[in-house]
């Protein structure tokens, strides 16, 4: 299937959804974070959305954080790897991204195009899974497929701003219960908690770290090859390996103390 860029449609279609709460459940509801899901025809396919509100931090400095490559193997723990590909357009590029899974599951990587919009108080990044001829699957990694994943930021004045963070993906595998339960109870709380705190210290790292070079706001500054949506083909889930991980137990682990902050 062809690649199509995000339009003005799509970017309202997700901030529609993102703002929506009819349809969702709510799993979690503490302090600042609150995560809902949505069950889709499949049951291995879930839809979650999660919201934090950043106290003094500006809308700005999410979209910020959320782009800058370079700062954020400082705070996404759960990375393995990222880079950039190329770009498609001044406000569209395809990149790639490695997890970690809880242990034991096997990890997971994606090849997405991403697209980025500012509009007005509001800041939308929007991406979905493609097929790129030279980053095929990898052999240590599941290929995954985004089917919709992005970030709405919108600013609450001067100094403060609300995260929403909406994702749906394909884990390519049949998941364990505890696995699902624990991305909605843990994982995800605590991942909206790592974006705010690196979102507090990124205007002090940012002033020592080229602090003029923002290529998501100033396109001059983008030194990524040009690729044609031509060489892309949508990411289909069916094309890929999928493997049972149903019965996998969990190994216990200690729970970071950031699950119980507020």
């Amino acid at each position: 299937m062809p690649v199509q860029i995000p339009d003005d449609s799509d970017f309202a279609s997700f901030k529609e959804q993102c703002l929506s709460e009819e349809g969702w459940t709510v799993r979690y509801n503490k302090g600042s974070v609150t995560v809902w899901c949505r069950d889709e025809e499949s049951s291995t396919v879930q839809k979650l959305k999660m919201r934090i509100v950043c106290k003094d931090v500006k809308a700005e400095t999410l979209y910020d954080v959320l782009h800058d490559t370079s700062y954020r193997k400082k705070w996404d723990t759960n990375m393995i790897d990222t880079y950039d590909i190329g770009r498609l357009t001044v406000n569209a590029d395809v990149g790639y991204y490695s997890w970690k899974c809880p242990t034991p599951l096997k990890n997971r990587d994606f090849v997405t195009m991403r697209s980025w919009l500012p509009l007005g108080n509001d800041f939308l990044i929007i991406n979905y899974s493609v097929k790129h001829p030279q980053h095929p699957p990898k052999k240590d990694y599941v290929r995954a497929v985004s089917l919709l994943t992005g970030y709405l930021i919108q600013s609450n004045g001067a100094s403060s701003s609300t995260l929403y963070y909406l994702t749906q993906v394909d884990p390519r595998g049949s998941l364990p219960k505890w696995v699902v339960n624990r991305v909605s109870q843990f994982v995800a709380p605590k991942a909206m908690k790592k974006i705010y705190k690196a979102s507090l210290k990124y205007p002090e790292w940012k002033r020592k770290h080229e602090p003029s070079l923002k290529p998501w706001m100033f396109p001059e500054q983008n030194t990524l090859p040009c690729i044609s949506v031509s060489e892309l083909v949508l990411q289909r889930a069916d094309s890929l390996e999928n493997i049972d991980e149903s019965t996998v137990k969990e190994e216990k682990t200690a729970q970071n103390s950031d699950d119980d902050e507020n």
